[in-house]
């Protein structure tokens, strides 16, 4: 029989500087615990925006449709080394230029996020992972806006949508 280990998180101040780490189940028994994590909006030559549907087994906000690319920086990396292993687990590109967009504390009931939001331009092709992702599709910036507010969004992309909303077609 084995046993999974659990997730260890750095913990950092609103500057992004380590100042501990804790596993991942304290990071998310409320907020309090700030931890880095990285998101990638992914914008194709059309100017669509790929957002993915988070699997229904996730435990944070399953089902529901968010940025591209999301996930938590692991101890040691650089948020730079973070976004690239997630992009690459998450839909399967390793050929991109990400620029930074926003760094900005997210809170909620769950946990507290030192978030680093980036945005690059590429068309694919991409391999989702099934076991992080239900689906993958690029949106209009028409049909995003028609479906703010509405529960089909995690908050999180909500908040980010007018940092990159201007640069969709």
């Amino acid at each position: 029989k084995t046993e999974s280990v659990e997730e260890w998180f750095p913990l950092v101040d609103p500057e992004g500087h380590v100042i501990g780490q804790a596993p991942r189940s304290m990071c998310h028994l409320g907020p309090g615990r700030l931890h880095p994590v990285a998101h990638l909006h992914v914008v194709n030559s059309r100017g669509e925006l790929l957002l993915q549907l988070r699997a229904s087994t996730k435990d944070l906000l399953p089902g529901m449709w968010d940025t591209a690319v999301g996930g938590h920086i692991g101890i040691g990396e650089t948020v730079e080394q973070g976004l690239r292993r997630e992009t690459r687990e998450e839909i399967g590109i390793l050929d991109f230029k990400p620029f930074l967009i926003q760094r900005y504390v997210w809170e909620s009931k769950r946990e507290s996020e030192l978030v680093f939001s980036f945005i690059c331009q590429h068309d694919g092709p991409f391999k989702p992972d099934p076991l992080e992702l239900d689906d993958l599709r690029f949106w209009t910036r028409g049909e995003i806006q028609s479906n703010i507010g509405k529960g089909v969004f995690t908050p999180v992309f909500e908040n980010e949508y007018h940092w990159i909303r201007n640069r969709l077609k």
